[in-house]
Protein backbone atom coordinates (compact mmCIF):
# COMPACT_ATOMS: atom_id res chain seq x y z
CA UNK A 1 0.00 0.00 0.00
CA UNK A 2 1.43 3.31 -1.11
CA UNK A 3 0.49 6.98 -1.03
CA UNK A 4 2.21 10.22 -1.97
CA UNK A 5 1.29 13.52 -0.30
CA UNK A 6 2.42 16.99 -1.33
CA UNK A 7 4.08 19.06 1.35
CA UNK A 8 6.58 21.90 1.64
CA UNK A 9 9.72 22.92 3.50
CA UNK A 10 11.78 26.05 4.12
CA UNK A 11 15.40 26.74 3.24
CA UNK A 12 16.56 30.17 4.38
CA UNK A 13 13.42 32.23 3.81
CA UNK A 14 12.35 30.41 0.64
CA UNK A 15 9.93 27.52 0.48
CA UNK A 16 10.36 24.40 -1.64
CA UNK A 17 8.15 21.41 -2.46
CA UNK A 18 8.50 18.09 -0.64
CA UNK A 19 6.82 14.82 -1.56
CA UNK A 20 5.93 12.66 1.46
CA UNK A 21 5.84 9.04 0.27
CA UNK A 22 4.32 6.44 2.59
CA UNK A 23 4.74 2.70 2.00
CA UNK A 24 3.05 0.07 4.17
CA UNK A 25 4.06 -3.57 3.75
CA UNK A 26 3.94 -6.83 5.65
CA UNK A 27 6.53 -7.49 8.31
CA UNK A 28 7.32 -6.82 11.92
CA UNK A 29 5.88 -3.49 13.15
CA UNK A 30 8.40 -0.77 12.33
CA UNK A 31 8.09 2.94 11.57
CA UNK A 32 11.02 4.57 9.76
CA UNK A 33 11.40 8.11 8.35
CA UNK A 34 14.09 8.59 5.68
CA UNK A 35 15.13 11.48 3.43
CA UNK A 36 17.66 13.32 5.64
CA UNK A 37 15.30 14.15 8.55
CA UNK A 38 16.57 16.05 11.58
CA UNK A 39 15.68 15.09 15.14
CA UNK A 40 12.38 17.01 15.08
CA UNK A 41 11.28 15.20 11.91
CA UNK A 42 12.26 11.80 13.33
CA UNK A 43 10.21 12.50 16.45
CA UNK A 44 7.17 12.87 14.18
CA UNK A 45 6.83 9.09 14.45
CA UNK A 46 5.66 9.33 18.05
CA UNK A 47 3.45 12.37 17.48
CA UNK A 48 1.78 10.84 14.41
CA UNK A 49 1.25 7.46 16.12
CA UNK A 50 -0.48 9.06 19.10
CA UNK A 51 -2.49 11.50 16.95
CA UNK A 52 -3.82 8.72 14.70
CA UNK A 53 -5.02 6.60 17.63
CA UNK A 54 -6.38 9.52 19.68
CA UNK A 55 -8.35 10.73 16.63
CA UNK A 56 -10.22 7.42 16.48
CA UNK A 57 -8.33 5.64 13.68
CA UNK A 58 -6.36 2.39 13.57
CA UNK A 59 -2.61 2.70 13.25
CA UNK A 60 -1.28 0.00 10.85
CA UNK A 61 0.54 -2.83 12.64
CA UNK A 62 2.97 -3.35 9.76
CA UNK A 63 6.28 -2.22 8.39
CA UNK A 64 5.88 1.49 7.56
CA UNK A 65 8.41 3.57 5.63
CA UNK A 66 8.10 7.31 5.06
CA UNK A 67 10.37 8.96 2.48
CA UNK A 68 10.73 12.73 2.27
CA UNK A 69 11.74 13.58 -1.28
CA UNK A 70 14.00 15.02 -2.52
CA UNK A 71 15.99 12.71 -0.28
CA UNK A 72 19.27 14.64 -0.64
CA UNK A 73 17.93 17.84 0.98
CA UNK A 74 17.99 18.17 4.77
CA UNK A 75 14.48 18.31 6.29
CA UNK A 76 13.98 20.27 9.49
CA UNK A 77 11.14 21.20 11.81
CA UNK A 78 7.72 19.80 12.58
CA UNK A 79 5.85 20.78 9.40
CA UNK A 80 5.81 17.18 8.10
CA UNK A 81 3.67 15.75 10.91
CA UNK A 82 0.38 16.39 9.10
CA UNK A 83 1.37 15.13 5.63
CA UNK A 84 2.86 11.97 7.19
CA UNK A 85 -0.41 11.32 9.03
CA UNK A 86 -2.50 11.97 5.90
CA UNK A 87 -0.21 9.65 3.92
CA UNK A 88 -0.65 6.85 6.47
CA UNK A 89 -4.45 7.22 6.44
CA UNK A 90 -4.48 7.24 2.62
CA UNK A 91 -2.20 4.21 2.36
CA UNK A 92 -4.35 2.38 4.93
CA UNK A 93 -7.53 3.09 2.97
CA UNK A 94 -9.14 5.27 5.67
CA UNK A 95 -9.33 8.19 3.23
CA UNK A 96 -8.94 8.60 -0.52
CA UNK A 97 -5.64 9.73 -1.99
CA UNK A 98 -5.80 13.57 -1.96
CA UNK A 99 -5.79 15.40 -5.28
CA UNK A 100 -2.47 16.17 -6.92
CA UNK A 101 -2.99 19.93 -6.48
CA UNK A 102 -3.44 19.64 -2.69
CA UNK A 103 -0.71 20.03 -0.08
CA UNK A 104 -0.48 19.71 3.71
CA UNK A 105 1.77 21.25 6.38
CA UNK A 106 1.39 21.29 10.15
CA UNK A 107 2.59 20.12 13.54
CA UNK A 108 0.51 17.61 15.51
CA UNK A 109 -0.25 17.41 19.19
CA UNK A 110 -0.65 13.94 20.74
CA UNK A 111 -4.43 14.34 20.90
CA UNK A 112 -4.72 15.17 17.20
CA UNK A 113 -4.93 18.97 17.40
CA UNK A 114 -2.82 21.04 15.00
CA UNK A 115 -0.29 23.50 16.35
CA UNK A 116 1.18 26.58 14.59
CA UNK A 117 4.38 26.31 12.59
CA UNK A 118 7.11 28.67 11.43
CA UNK A 119 7.45 29.75 7.79
CA UNK A 120 3.81 29.40 6.73
CA UNK A 121 3.92 32.31 4.24
CA UNK A 122 7.14 31.26 2.44
CA UNK A 123 5.76 27.74 2.07
CA UNK A 124 2.41 29.04 0.82
CA UNK A 125 4.15 31.19 -1.78
CA UNK A 126 6.22 28.16 -2.83
CA UNK A 127 3.02 26.09 -3.11
CA UNK A 128 1.55 28.73 -5.41
CA UNK A 129 4.64 28.59 -7.64
CA UNK A 130 4.46 24.78 -7.77
CA UNK A 131 0.89 24.79 -9.03
CA UNK A 132 -0.76 23.79 -5.76
CA UNK A 133 -4.34 25.03 -5.59
CA UNK A 134 -5.37 23.95 -2.07
CA UNK A 135 -3.22 24.08 1.06
CA UNK A 136 -4.16 22.73 4.49
CA UNK A 137 -2.39 24.44 7.40
CA UNK A 138 -2.94 24.79 11.18
CA UNK A 139 -5.81 27.19 11.87
CA UNK A 140 -3.50 29.70 13.57
CA UNK A 141 -1.36 29.98 10.41
CA UNK A 142 -4.27 30.23 7.96
CA UNK A 143 -4.49 34.04 7.86
CA UNK A 144 -0.75 34.34 7.18
CA UNK A 145 -0.71 31.66 4.46
CA UNK A 146 -3.81 33.13 2.80
CA UNK A 147 -1.78 36.11 1.58
CA UNK A 148 -0.43 33.86 -1.18
CA UNK A 149 -2.62 34.74 -4.15
CA UNK A 150 -4.21 32.04 -6.28
CA UNK A 151 -4.18 29.57 -3.40
CA UNK A 152 -7.12 28.22 -1.40
CA UNK A 153 -5.94 27.98 2.21
CA UNK A 154 -7.90 25.86 4.68
CA UNK A 155 -7.19 26.27 8.38
CA UNK A 156 -7.44 22.98 10.29
CA UNK A 157 -7.91 22.62 14.04
CA UNK A 158 -7.90 18.82 14.49
CA UNK A 159 -7.16 15.65 12.55
CA UNK A 160 -10.78 14.50 12.93
CA UNK A 161 -12.00 17.76 11.32
CA UNK A 162 -9.59 17.31 8.40
CA UNK A 163 -10.66 13.69 7.81
CA UNK A 164 -14.34 14.67 7.76
CA UNK A 165 -13.49 17.29 5.12
CA UNK A 166 -11.49 14.85 2.99
CA UNK A 167 -14.35 12.34 3.16
CA UNK A 168 -16.83 15.02 2.10
CA UNK A 169 -18.74 14.86 5.38
CA UNK A 170 -17.96 18.40 6.56
CA UNK A 171 -16.47 21.24 4.55
CA UNK A 172 -13.68 23.42 5.92
CA UNK A 173 -14.27 26.91 4.54
CA UNK A 174 -11.23 28.56 2.92
CA UNK A 175 -9.64 31.39 4.91
CA UNK A 176 -9.98 34.92 3.54
CA UNK A 177 -6.80 36.96 3.73
CA UNK A 178 -7.17 40.30 5.55
CA UNK A 179 -6.65 43.43 3.48
CA UNK A 180 -2.93 43.68 2.76
CA UNK A 181 -2.09 47.31 3.37
CA UNK A 182 0.36 49.29 5.40
CA UNK A 183 -0.73 49.77 8.98
CA UNK A 184 0.29 52.58 11.29
CA UNK A 185 1.20 51.04 14.62
CA UNK A 186 0.88 52.88 17.92
CA UNK A 187 4.05 54.89 17.34
CA UNK A 188 5.81 57.55 19.38
CA UNK A 189 5.48 61.11 18.11
CA UNK A 190 8.16 63.69 17.28
CA UNK A 191 5.87 66.29 18.84
CA UNK A 192 7.01 64.96 22.24
CA UNK A 193 10.61 66.05 21.58
CA UNK A 194 11.56 69.57 22.63
CA UNK A 195 14.05 71.43 20.49
CA UNK A 196 16.64 69.50 18.42
CA UNK A 197 15.22 70.85 15.16
CA UNK A 198 18.47 70.16 13.31
CA UNK A 199 18.35 66.50 14.32
CA UNK A 200 14.67 66.20 13.35
CA UNK A 201 15.56 67.64 9.95
CA UNK A 202 18.32 65.05 9.53
CA UNK A 203 15.92 62.24 10.46
CA UNK A 204 13.41 63.55 7.93
CA UNK A 205 16.05 63.43 5.19
CA UNK A 206 17.17 59.96 6.29
CA UNK A 207 13.59 58.65 6.24
CA UNK A 208 12.83 60.23 2.86
CA UNK A 209 15.84 58.67 1.15
CA UNK A 210 16.50 55.55 3.24
CA UNK A 211 19.87 56.91 4.38
CA UNK A 212 22.06 55.66 7.23
CA UNK A 213 22.53 58.13 10.08
CA UNK A 214 24.75 58.53 13.15
CA UNK A 215 23.81 60.89 15.98
CA UNK A 216 26.40 62.00 18.55
CA UNK A 217 25.64 63.77 21.79
CA UNK A 218 25.90 63.75 25.60
CA UNK A 219 23.66 61.67 27.90
CA UNK A 220 20.12 62.98 28.19
CA UNK A 221 20.24 65.02 24.98
CA UNK A 222 17.47 62.90 23.47
CA UNK A 223 19.35 60.56 21.09
CA UNK A 224 17.41 57.40 21.92
CA UNK A 225 14.17 59.36 22.25
CA UNK A 226 14.58 60.72 18.72
CA UNK A 227 15.61 57.39 17.21
CA UNK A 228 12.62 55.57 18.70
CA UNK A 229 10.31 58.08 17.02
CA UNK A 230 11.80 57.48 13.58
CA UNK A 231 9.26 54.71 12.65
CA UNK A 232 6.50 57.32 12.93
CA UNK A 233 7.85 59.24 9.92
CA UNK A 234 8.93 56.33 7.73
CA UNK A 235 7.04 55.94 4.42
CA UNK A 236 4.23 53.43 3.98
CA UNK A 237 5.21 49.90 2.99
CA UNK A 238 4.33 48.52 -0.44
CA UNK A 239 2.74 45.09 -0.90
CA UNK A 240 6.08 43.62 -1.97
CA UNK A 241 7.83 45.00 1.10
CA UNK A 242 5.11 43.68 3.42
CA UNK A 243 5.40 40.16 1.99
CA UNK A 244 9.23 40.25 2.05
CA UNK A 245 9.34 41.28 5.71
CA UNK A 246 6.63 38.81 6.69
CA UNK A 247 8.52 35.91 5.10
CA UNK A 248 11.57 36.70 7.23
CA UNK A 249 9.61 37.14 10.45
CA UNK A 250 7.59 33.99 9.73
CA UNK A 251 10.73 31.86 9.38
CA UNK A 252 12.00 33.38 12.64
CA UNK A 253 8.71 32.42 14.35
CA UNK A 254 7.72 36.02 15.07
CA UNK A 255 4.33 36.07 13.33
CA UNK A 256 1.15 34.97 15.05
CA UNK A 257 -2.57 34.56 14.54
CA UNK A 258 -3.07 38.09 15.89
CA UNK A 259 -0.24 39.51 13.74
CA UNK A 260 -0.11 37.41 10.54
CA UNK A 261 1.80 40.02 8.51
CA UNK A 262 4.39 42.72 9.19
CA UNK A 263 2.50 45.73 7.84
CA UNK A 264 4.49 48.46 9.59
CA UNK A 265 8.20 48.98 9.09
CA UNK A 266 10.33 46.89 11.48
CA UNK A 267 12.38 48.62 14.16
CA UNK A 268 15.08 46.41 15.68
CA UNK A 269 17.29 47.62 18.53
CA UNK A 270 19.63 44.81 19.63
CA UNK A 271 21.63 45.25 22.84
CA UNK A 272 25.34 45.94 22.47
CA UNK A 273 26.11 42.45 23.85
CA UNK A 274 24.66 40.84 20.69
CA UNK A 275 26.99 38.40 18.92
CA UNK A 276 28.00 38.50 15.26
CA UNK A 277 25.78 35.47 14.60
CA UNK A 278 22.89 37.15 16.39
CA UNK A 279 23.27 40.17 14.13
CA UNK A 280 23.92 38.43 10.80
CA UNK A 281 22.01 35.20 11.42
CA UNK A 282 23.23 31.69 12.02
CA UNK A 283 22.67 28.40 13.78
CA UNK A 284 23.20 24.83 12.63
CA UNK A 285 20.37 25.45 10.18
CA UNK A 286 20.72 29.21 9.54
CA UNK A 287 17.98 31.50 10.74
CA UNK A 288 17.66 35.28 10.13
CA UNK A 289 19.56 37.65 12.41
CA UNK A 290 18.76 41.19 13.49
CA UNK A 291 19.88 42.80 10.23
CA UNK A 292 17.45 40.62 8.26
CA UNK A 293 14.62 41.13 10.75
CA UNK A 294 15.18 44.86 10.13
CA UNK A 295 14.74 44.37 6.35
CA UNK A 296 12.66 47.25 4.92
CA UNK A 297 12.89 48.97 8.30
CA UNK A 298 15.39 50.31 10.83
CA UNK A 299 18.31 48.75 12.68
CA UNK A 300 19.08 50.96 15.69
CA UNK A 301 22.44 50.51 17.41
CA UNK A 302 22.51 52.54 20.62
CA UNK A 303 25.88 53.13 22.32
CA UNK A 304 27.63 52.24 19.06
CA UNK A 305 31.24 52.07 20.39
CA UNK A 306 30.16 49.51 23.01
CA UNK A 307 29.47 46.91 20.30
CA UNK A 308 32.34 44.49 19.68
CA UNK A 309 34.40 45.33 16.60
CA UNK A 310 33.73 41.95 14.94
CA UNK A 311 30.00 42.57 15.33
CA UNK A 312 30.17 46.03 13.74
CA UNK A 313 32.27 44.79 10.83
CA UNK A 314 29.52 42.28 10.00
CA UNK A 315 27.45 45.27 8.86
CA UNK A 316 29.79 46.42 6.11
CA UNK A 317 28.89 43.97 3.34
CA UNK A 318 25.10 43.90 3.97
CA UNK A 319 25.01 47.72 3.94
CA UNK A 320 26.46 47.69 0.43
CA UNK A 321 24.77 44.63 -1.07
CA UNK A 322 21.42 44.49 0.74
CA UNK A 323 21.90 40.79 1.41
CA UNK A 324 23.83 38.69 3.94
CA UNK A 325 25.06 35.17 3.23
CA UNK A 326 25.44 32.77 6.15
CA UNK A 327 27.53 29.65 5.56
CA UNK A 328 27.29 26.63 7.82
CA UNK A 329 27.95 22.89 7.52
CA UNK A 330 24.31 22.41 6.47
CA UNK A 331 24.82 24.84 3.56
CA UNK A 332 24.84 28.51 2.64
CA UNK A 333 21.75 30.66 2.93
CA UNK A 334 21.23 34.25 1.78
CA UNK A 335 18.91 36.56 3.70
CA UNK A 336 17.75 39.98 2.44
CA UNK A 337 19.03 42.86 4.56
CA UNK A 338 18.07 46.23 3.13
CA UNK A 339 17.69 48.41 6.19
CA UNK A 340 18.31 51.91 7.48
CA UNK A 341 21.20 51.90 9.92
CA UNK A 342 20.61 54.35 12.76
CA UNK A 343 23.40 54.70 15.33
CA UNK A 344 23.78 56.74 18.50
CA UNK A 345 26.85 57.36 20.59
CA UNK A 346 28.31 59.62 23.25
CA UNK A 347 31.24 61.86 22.29
CA UNK A 348 33.44 60.08 24.84
CA UNK A 349 33.33 57.34 27.47
CA UNK A 350 31.88 59.60 30.17
CA UNK A 351 29.65 61.30 27.61
CA UNK A 352 30.54 64.95 28.21
CA UNK A 353 33.46 65.64 25.89
CA UNK A 354 33.20 69.18 24.50
CA UNK A 355 30.39 70.22 26.87
CA UNK A 356 30.65 73.89 27.99
CA UNK A 357 30.42 72.84 31.65
CA UNK A 358 33.85 71.21 31.42
CA UNK A 359 32.61 68.17 33.35
CA UNK A 360 34.41 65.74 31.00
CA UNK A 361 37.55 64.29 32.62
CA UNK A 362 38.57 62.04 29.69
CA UNK A 363 42.05 62.53 28.33
CA UNK A 364 42.63 63.08 24.63
CA UNK A 365 44.06 59.58 24.36
CA UNK A 366 40.93 58.10 25.95
CA UNK A 367 38.68 60.02 23.55
CA UNK A 368 40.74 58.78 20.59
CA UNK A 369 40.53 55.18 21.81
CA UNK A 370 36.77 55.50 22.28
CA UNK A 371 36.21 56.87 18.76
CA UNK A 372 38.66 54.38 17.24
CA UNK A 373 36.28 51.54 18.11
CA UNK A 374 34.34 52.55 15.01
CA UNK A 375 36.24 51.68 11.86
CA UNK A 376 36.70 54.09 8.96
CA UNK A 377 35.05 51.78 6.39
CA UNK A 378 31.92 51.57 8.56
CA UNK A 379 31.79 55.36 9.01
CA UNK A 380 32.20 55.73 5.26
CA UNK A 381 28.90 53.86 4.83
CA UNK A 382 26.97 56.34 6.98
CA UNK A 383 25.34 59.16 5.01
CA UNK A 384 24.54 61.65 7.77
CA UNK A 385 26.44 62.39 10.98
CA UNK A 386 24.63 64.81 13.27
CA UNK A 387 25.56 66.33 16.61
CA UNK A 388 22.81 66.33 19.25
CA UNK A 389 23.56 69.18 21.68
CA UNK A 390 22.43 69.19 25.28
CA UNK A 391 19.26 71.25 25.81
CA UNK A 392 19.34 74.42 27.90
CA UNK A 393 16.72 75.33 30.48
CA UNK A 394 14.76 77.66 28.21
CA UNK A 395 14.25 74.92 25.61
CA UNK A 396 13.16 72.41 28.25
CA UNK A 397 10.50 74.65 29.76
CA UNK A 398 9.10 75.70 26.37
CA UNK A 399 5.44 74.70 26.00
CA UNK A 400 4.92 75.55 22.34
CA UNK A 401 3.82 72.43 20.41
CA UNK A 402 6.41 70.89 18.10
CA UNK A 403 5.68 69.54 14.62
CA UNK A 404 3.99 66.16 14.73
CA UNK A 405 5.27 62.97 13.11
CA UNK A 406 2.17 62.91 10.87
CA UNK A 407 3.19 66.22 9.26
CA UNK A 408 6.75 65.05 8.68
CA UNK A 409 5.52 61.68 7.38
CA UNK A 410 3.39 63.44 4.75
CA UNK A 411 6.50 65.14 3.33
CA UNK A 412 8.47 61.90 3.49
CA UNK A 413 5.73 60.03 1.59
CA UNK A 414 5.65 62.76 -1.06
CA UNK A 415 9.43 62.49 -1.52
CA UNK A 416 9.23 58.70 -1.75
CA UNK A 417 6.50 59.00 -4.41
CA UNK A 418 8.92 61.04 -6.52
CA UNK A 419 11.52 58.30 -6.09
CA UNK A 420 9.08 55.52 -7.00
CA UNK A 421 8.19 57.39 -10.17
CA UNK A 422 11.86 58.01 -10.94
CA UNK A 423 12.95 54.38 -10.53
CA UNK A 424 9.61 52.77 -11.58
CA UNK A 425 10.00 50.54 -8.51
CA UNK A 426 7.90 50.66 -5.35
CA UNK A 427 10.76 49.57 -3.08
CA UNK A 428 13.63 51.69 -4.46
CA UNK A 429 14.91 54.82 -2.77
CA UNK A 430 17.75 57.28 -3.27
CA UNK A 431 20.08 55.50 -0.85
CA UNK A 432 20.10 52.47 -3.19
CA UNK A 433 20.98 54.29 -6.39
CA UNK A 434 23.69 52.63 -8.46
CA UNK A 435 26.48 54.43 -10.35
CA UNK A 436 24.52 54.68 -13.60
CA UNK A 437 21.55 56.20 -11.77
CA UNK A 438 23.79 58.65 -9.93
CA UNK A 439 25.06 59.97 -13.27
CA UNK A 440 21.52 60.19 -14.61
CA UNK A 441 19.66 61.73 -11.66
CA UNK A 442 22.24 63.42 -9.43
CA UNK A 443 24.08 65.94 -11.58
CA UNK A 444 24.31 69.21 -9.60
CA UNK A 445 24.27 72.64 -11.23
CA UNK A 446 27.55 74.45 -11.91
CA UNK A 447 27.60 76.24 -8.55
CA UNK A 448 26.79 73.00 -6.70
CA UNK A 449 29.51 71.14 -8.60
CA UNK A 450 32.10 73.75 -7.63
CA UNK A 451 31.03 73.52 -4.00
CA UNK A 452 31.26 69.73 -4.06
CA UNK A 453 34.74 69.84 -5.61
CA UNK A 454 35.95 72.21 -2.90
CA UNK A 455 34.54 69.93 -0.19
CA UNK A 456 36.10 66.87 -1.83
CA UNK A 457 39.55 68.47 -1.83
CA UNK A 458 39.30 70.09 1.60
CA UNK A 459 37.70 67.17 3.50
CA UNK A 460 39.69 64.46 1.66
CA UNK A 461 36.51 62.54 0.86
CA UNK A 462 36.52 59.02 -0.54
CA UNK A 463 34.69 58.07 -3.72
CA UNK A 464 32.02 56.41 -1.58
CA UNK A 465 31.55 59.61 0.46
CA UNK A 466 31.25 61.61 -2.76
CA UNK A 467 28.46 59.32 -3.99
CA UNK A 468 26.68 59.46 -0.65
CA UNK A 469 26.70 63.27 -0.61
CA UNK A 470 25.06 63.23 -4.05
CA UNK A 471 22.41 60.75 -2.86
CA UNK A 472 21.60 62.88 0.19
CA UNK A 473 21.45 66.03 -1.95
CA UNK A 474 19.04 64.25 -4.29
CA UNK A 475 16.80 63.46 -1.30
CA UNK A 476 16.92 67.06 -0.05
CA UNK A 477 15.85 68.20 -3.51
CA UNK A 478 13.03 65.63 -3.54
CA UNK A 479 11.74 66.95 -0.20
CA UNK A 480 11.55 70.40 -1.80
CA UNK A 481 9.91 68.99 -4.93
CA UNK A 482 12.85 70.12 -7.06
CA UNK A 483 14.06 68.22 -10.13
CA UNK A 484 17.39 70.04 -10.10
CA UNK A 485 20.08 69.65 -7.45
CA UNK A 486 21.12 73.15 -6.50
CA UNK A 487 24.09 74.46 -4.53
CA UNK A 488 22.04 74.81 -1.33
CA UNK A 489 21.09 71.11 -1.54
CA UNK A 490 24.76 70.20 -1.92
CA UNK A 491 25.72 72.49 0.96
CA UNK A 492 23.23 70.88 3.34
CA UNK A 493 24.34 67.39 2.31
CA UNK A 494 27.99 68.31 2.95
CA UNK A 495 27.04 69.75 6.34
CA UNK A 496 25.98 66.27 7.48
CA UNK A 497 29.51 64.97 6.95
CA UNK A 498 31.42 67.72 8.73
CA UNK A 499 31.32 66.24 12.24
CA UNK A 500 34.75 64.77 12.83
CA UNK A 501 35.29 61.81 15.11
CA UNK A 502 38.66 61.99 16.85
CA UNK A 503 40.07 58.69 15.64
Amino acid sequence: MFSSINSLGVSGIGGYSVSVEVYITNGLPHFEVVGLPDAAVKEARERVHAAVKNSGFRFPVSRLTVNLAPADKKKTGTVYDLPILVGILAASGDIKQPAADTAFIGELGLTGELRPIQGALPMALAAEREGIRRLFVPAENAAEAAFAEGLEVCGVKTVAELVRHLRGEQVIAPTEAPALEAQAADLLDFADVKGQENVKRAFEIAAAGGHNILIVGPPGAGKSMLAKRLPGILPDMSREEILESTEIWSVAGLTSHERPVIASRPFRAPHHTVSAAGLAGGGAFPRPGEISLAHNGVLFLDELPEFRSDVLEVLRQPLEDGVVTVSRVAGSVSFPSRFMLVCAMNPCKCGWYGHPSGRCKCSEAEVHRYHARISGPLLDRIDLIVEVPALDYEELKRRAPAESSADVRARVNAARERQRARFADSSRCNARMQTKELRQFCAPDAEGDALLKAAFDTMHLSARSYDRILRVARTIADLEGSDAIRADHIAEAIQYRTYELRR
